[in-house]
Parts: C-alpha cells; sequence; structure tokens
C-alpha cells in the first residue's frame, strides 16, 4: 500500500533550532554585560576630569565657566540618563537577558522530565486494581476504535496512533517497578540486550585481500544531495552487503568518506543466532548504548578500505544502521579506543536515537515519518541542539513496513530537503559540502557477520 506522498515536513534542531535560539539569549546577555562593563569604566574615568588640576586652576580666570563645565559634567555622568546610570540599565538587561535564557532552558527540563514521571506513575498505577481496571477500559475503548473505524485493521490504527508506543514504553519501567523489579529504561533495555549473544565481527572480504568494488550507477555515481545519500542506502539494503564505504572525491580534489548502514535483516527471539549482524539482538544492543558486532564491524571495513585517520566522514542508516551510526559517531572518534576517526556528519531515516549521546562536533540530520513506529521506540524526543536537526513528516501507508521503509518514504522526503529553505536543512547541507556534489566516487562493498 502507498500513501499520499511525503507532506507536512517540519523541522526542529539546529541552526533554527530552540537550543541555539537559548544560544542567542545568552550570548546576548554576556554582550550586554560588557557593553555595562565598558561604559561604567569610562563613566568612572570620566569622573577624574571634574578634579583635574588644570580645570581647577582656570577657574581662577574663569570662575563662572568652571562651574558651568563642572555642573554640566556632573549631569553628564551621574544624571537620572547619565553615563552612570545608563550603564546600570545595561547591565539590568543583560542579567534579564541571562535569567530568561535560565528560566527557559529550565522549564523546557522540566517539562521533559514531568512527562517521563508521568509515564512512569501511569505504569506504576496500572498495577493497582484502579489502574487495572481503567486499563481494562482503555483496552475496551481501543479496541472499539478499531472495529468501528478501522474495520478491525488493528495495524493501521496503530500507525495512525504512533505515540502510544512512547506511552506504553514509557510506562513499562514504573510497572516493572511496582512489581519489585526497580529499574529505568535504559536499564531495562540493557537487561533485553543481555539475551542476546554479541561475539566478533567477521569481515569479508577480510582486511588485506582486494575489496569488492559496487560497479551499479549507485556505486559509481557521486551523490549529488540528500536524496542520492538515502537513494545510496536504499540501494545497499537491497543487495546481500549490509555495509558499503564510498570513496568521494570532492571538486576541490579533497577525499571524504560515506559509510552506508542499512537496517535489520534477521528478526531472531533470544537464543536464536544466525550469524547476522543485522539481527535484532543488535538492535537492543545499540539502544541499550552498547558497542555492538555491526559498529566494531564498521571500524574493521573502514580499515580494509584504507581510510585515513583524518578524512571526513559520514555515516547513513536506515532504522537499526542509523541507531549504529549515532552510536559509532562517538566510538569512531575517540582516540581512546585506538580508533580516531573524522566522523563529521551523520544521517539517520527512521532510526530512535533520542537516548543517544553524540558529541558535539558532529552534526545529525535525522528523518523520521511521523506514522513510523521505530522512531518511538525509545519513548523520547531528539534533543533540541543546534548539531541535531530532526525532520518529521507525514507519509501515511497504513501499514508498519509501508511506513518504515526506505524507498518511496524517506528517499522522498530527502529529495524535498534538498529543496528546502530552512536555516537548520541549509546549515546540515552546506556543512556537509564535502560530501555532496563530487567528481568521483569509489564504493567498496563489505558484508560483517557474527562470529
Amino acid at each position: 500500500m502507498t500513501g499520499p506522498g511525503v507532506t507536512n515536513l517540519t523541522v526542529a534542531g539546529g541552526a533554527g533550532g530552540t537550543e541555539a535560539q537559548y544560544e542567542d539569549l545568552a550570548a546576548m546577555g554576556d554582550l550586554t554585560d560588557d557593553v555595562a562593563g565598558q561604559t561604567l569604566t569610562i563613566a568612572m574615568a570620566s569622573h577624574g576630569h571634574l578634579v583635574d588640576p588644570n580645570v581647577l586652576a582656570s577657574g581662577l580666570l574663569n570662575p563662572a565657566g568652571v562651574v558651568r563645565f563642572e555642573a554640566s559634567m556632573l549631569g553628564a555622568l551621574d544624571g537620572p540618563s547619565g553615563l552612570t546610570a545608563t550603564s546600570a540599565a545595561i547591565g539590568l538587561r543583560g542579567l534579564a537577558l541571562q535569567a530568561t535564557n535560565q528560566a527557559y532552558q529550565i522549564t523546557d527540563d522540566l517539562n521533559a522530565k514531568a512527562l517521563e514521571a508521568g509515564r512512569w506513575l501511569m505504569g506504576a498505577a496500572v498495577t493497582t486494581p484502579a489502574g487495572l481496571a481503567a486499563a481494562g477500559g482503555t483496552a475496551a475503548l481501543i479496541a472499539a476504535d478499531i472495529m468501528l473505524n478501522y474495520d478491525g485493521d488493528a495495524q493501521r490504527w496503530l500507525v495512525e496512533h504512533p505515540g502510544m508506543v512512547d506511552t506504553v514504553l514509557g510506562m513499562s519501567p514504573g510497572t516493572l517497578s511496582a512489581l519489585g523489579l526497580p529499574t529505568d529504561m535504559a536499564t531495562l533495555t540493557d537487561l533485553v540486550a543481555a539475551a542476546y549473544p554479541d561475539g566478533d565481527p567477521a569481515l569479508d572480504p577480510p582486511l588485506g585481500q582486494p575489496p569488492v568494488l559496487d560497479q551499479s550507477a549507485f556505486g559509481t555515481t557521486p551523490p549529488s544531495g540528500l536524496g542520492d545519500l538515502v537513494d545510496g542506502l536504499n540501494h545497499r539494503n537491497e543487495t546481500d552487503a549490509n555495509i558499503d564505504v564510498k570513496r568521494v572525491v570532492g571538486p576541490d580534489g579533497s577525499v571524504s568518506y560515506i559509510v552506508d548502514i542499512p537496517g535489520t535483516k534477521v528478526w531472531n527471539l533470544p537464543g536464536q543466532d544466525g550469524g547476522s549482524a543485522n539481527d535484532f539482538g543488535t538492535n537492543v544492543d545499540a539502544m541499550a548504548g552498547n558497542e555492538t558486532v555491526l559498529q566494531e564491524g564498521i571500524e574493521e571495513a573502514l580499515r580494509a578500505a584504507g581510510v585515513p585517520a583524518d578524512a571526513p566522514i559520514m555515516l547513513v542508516g536506515h532504522s537499526q544502521g542509523g541507531i549504529v551510526a549515532a552510536q559509532a559517531a562517538g566510538s569512531l572518534a575517540n582516540p581512546e579506543t585506538g580508533v580516531p576517526y573524522n566522523v563529521t556528519h551523520v544521517v539517520t531515516a527512521g532510526s530512535p536515537v533520542g537516548n543517544i549521546d553524540v558529541p558535539d562536533n558532529v552534526q545529525v540530520l535525522s528523518l523520521e515519518n511521523s506514522g513510523d513506529i521505530v522512531p518511538h521506540l525509545d519513548a523520547r524526543d531528539n534533543p533540541n541542539s543546534d548539531n541535531r536537526v530532526t525532520v518529521t513528516f507525514d507519509n501515511q501507508t497504513g501499514t508498519v513496513g509501508g511506513n518504515h521503509g526506505i524507498g518511496g518514504n524517506y528517499t522522498d522526503a530527502a529529495r524535498q530537503l534538498d529543496q528546502s529553505s530552512d536555516p537548520s536543512v541549509r546549515r546540515f547541507i552546506e556543512s556537509a559540502g564535502g560530501f555532496l556534489g563530487g567528481q568521483d566516487v569509489t564504493t567498496y562493498e563489505y558484508t560483517v557477520s557474527r562470529r
């Protein structure tokens, strides 16, 4: 089933986001403080002219003139509209700007914590008799709505109410705590991840052997924009290889690298391990904040492709691939891990990355279909920071798979963004100029499995 097409693109974070505006407000407060200090310094220095020996000596020749000068000078310095009063007023304005900035940020933090606490309390309340009765009543209302208004299609109801995923997942820690298993969302995810083995990566072709080259149009045509980036990711998703490394030669001859990371390919239960690095275990392990076998495989692929430590790298991932890309942005750039690669950009499509910390110097663009339930699996909005841009759009197909798929969904949204005039989107595209519009590209294909 296909939807009506991508509509209603909305942008949060980045250069035009709330946090960037907070930073501007704080900078304005600091600048106003500086102006107040400089003005006060001038006023204090100017008071010295009132007792200047030359001025006082001139009083012998022109007493009336000196009196007028002293009076005018005092008025200009200490009068109601004088320099000293002006300095104080500017200082107060600077303090007001700084206080306003702090108040806004505290309010946002409190709202986020209140939402999280509210979900936790709802989960705890479900374990009480009254809570069970209320939950049963809510379930009955939902079931009736599905039968009456959705012809019994529960999947369509879910994709049209994706916020239910946030609510249920946000309630689960409270429910478990009320049952005697104190936990939070991070601990709960880590417990689930422990049920899956991680193992070590096996790269094919391995380090030291000639790489496999992608000779298709996707592998030999440099991406010119965001649409081409996500198209290339879709191409990799439809092949046997689960990672590619693109060596892009820019218009100026500079070299950068793009790594494509597709999503989940194996949906296995705990205890089932078919050797795939793109299985459900990698999903929960990555969401728990652990380094995964797929992430380690990316490191090996970069070494096999001969990527220099200082070359700019962009990681592009869909679903699970986006989670791993966001995680790898920090670990690959960490000299303490022994893998000090220069990750500068990350693009995610349909990925729950709100709980993942990304270094401030890495620019992130996250695409989310509002009807895609997968980005809701972290039960949290993405940070509204100046280095993280989240673009939400509508493309309702009526199915979980259709709303989450890359082609005809995230690819179309990315192509629309290429024409966007939003300041956050434009800054991201401009900062990624080294990866886009190159003169040549070579694409190496790799397969990472679980050893």
